[in-house]
């Protein structure tokens, strides 16, 4: 479990108690005692204008087939979250090292950083 795997995660459902499994990115490794990471959202649902802060996953190019993702996705690194990592469910694959380094430049710009 380090930064860049990207993994099935548990969240709940709008305001409902059902969860769904959904890929995230890990931006940490464990936290403290190793109870926690901090993750971005990964979504299938590709907006026909990205964010600046977004990163295109898709994985029929070469770039991105190690993440193991079924389908073309979106890396939305405005939509963080801490979450516990009795949430992550198994690891699917990791983004390349260019792609990390994508990922760090665009969470320096979106921080201020």
């Amino acid at each position: 479990m380090q930064r860049g795997d990207i993994y099935l995660a548990s969240f709940p459902f709008g305001d409902t108690a059902i969860r769904k499994l959904r890929p995230v990115l890990l931006l940490t490794g464990t936290v403290g005692a190793g109870t926690e990471v901090l993750v971005a959202y990964v979504s299938s649902v590709v907006p026909g204008t990205p964010f600046s802060t977004d990163i295109i996953l898709d994985p029929t190019l070469a770039e991105y087939a190690s993440t193991r993702l079924k389908v073309k996705s979106v890396l939305r690194l405005h939509k963080l979250a801490t979450i516990h990592t009795t949430s992550l469910q198994r690891r699917l694959g990791r983004i390349s090292v260019p792609t990390q380094q994508e990922v760090e430049k665009k969470l320096r710009a979106l921080l201020n950083l």
